[in-house]
């Protein structure tokens, strides 16, 4: 009897100490200073946007959302919606993925005349049992939700490519072309996180051309007991090792955010080895946050920055790089 008295005793004193331990978490959390982060130096024009709703207890979702919106409606940043850069065949196409931190997720790629493929996005998580529409699919969802067709191929962008017809020869510039994605990550005062990524994708690509910014765990991936990343550049390179799931795999075995954007990075390098690659030309970066609100980014090369807004204000910093 006296043995049946202490199994008893020992499990209501290990459920008392379960519950403490979820009390203290949630109550942890709760005490999370907001902070969000996006890529290149026009992050600093989406944190500002972003941070109306995180800095008033918005959700991080709703504040991301907001902030690349801004990015996508801006005709001045050429590699992402109104304004992108077309493919060789003139025409601008857009793709986009967002996700919560409950693990729900949206994309759409490939899709054409609609400014702001970032809603699209969250409409397809939050109205439909898909979690990625594509091309003609993509727009015809888009319109049935109330977006407008719009032409997305501004002048400055048209007289680009007619220039670049002349030639026609396609070679990615580091830093330039390939600064084509604005991706943003942040965690909200309830301690939840959320990520979106939406680009225009690399000027003069092959019509029908996918990147990494659509498909979640590359561009993407957001996990609320470890971290959220996104990245940016060369696309094809970020696909190939999955590369924003495996930094945050790499923040749930216990490395800093910029860590785990490093070994990302290394991971990338090793297989342009092994294929025998040329990377000469190419740039990657990733960016991270993990739970407590740490942040962190890393590149292949010098020339990736990003912007980081929190309580205290919104900055530009450089990121480390490899080579």
């Amino acid at each position: 009897m006296s043995k049946r008295r202490d199994f008893i005793k020992n499990t209501l004193l290990g459920s008392a100490g379960l519950l403490a331990l979820n009390h203290l978490e949630a109550a942890s959390r709760k005490k999370r200073k907001p902070v969000v982060i996006s890529t290149w130096n026009f992050g600093l024009k989406a944190n500002e946007e972003a941070w109306k709703v995180l800095g008033s207890s918005g959700s991080a979702l709703d504040a991301i959302e907001k902030g690349v919106r801004l990015i996508e409606s801006d005709p001045s940043e050429r590699s992402v919606g109104l304004g992108g850069r077309p493919d060789r065949d003139g025409v601008v196409t857009l793709d986009a993925c967002i996700m919560d931190h409950k693990g729900n997720i949206g994309s759409v790629a490939a899709l054409e005349k609609i400014e702001n493929p970032i809603s699209v996005a969250r409409a397809v998580m939050e109205k439909t049992p898909h979690v990625m529409i594509v091309g003609a699919g993509a727009q015809q969802f888009a319109l049935q939700q109330g977006f407008e067709l719009k032409n997305l191929l501004t002048p400055e962008s048209e007289a680009e490519w007619r220039e670049w017809l002349k030639t026609s020869k396609y070679k990615p510039v580091i830093n330039i072309e390939n600064h084509d994605t604005i991706g943003m990550v942040g965690l909200d005062s309830l301690g939840n996180l959320g990520g979106a990524c939406t680009t225009s994708g690399l000027a003069w690509k092959m019509h029908g051309r996918v990147g990494d910014s659509p498909i979640i765990g590359a561009g993407l991936y957001v996990d609320n007991e470890a971290g959220a990343a996104t990245a940016t550049g060369h696309g094809e390179e970020v696909i190939r090792v999955v590369g924003s799931f495996r930094v945050v795999q790499n923040m749930k075995h216990g490395m800093s955010p910029k860590k785990a954007c490093a070994e990302a990075v290394k991971e990338i390098k090793k297989l342009f080895v092994r294929r025998g690659a040329d990377w000469s030309n190419t740039q990657i970066g990733f960016l991270a946050i993990n739970t407590r609100g740490e942040t962190g980014a890393f590149a292949l090369r010098k020339g990736f920055n990003y912007a980081e807004h929190d309580s205290t204000g919104n900055v530009l910093k450089d990121a480390e790089f490899l080579l």
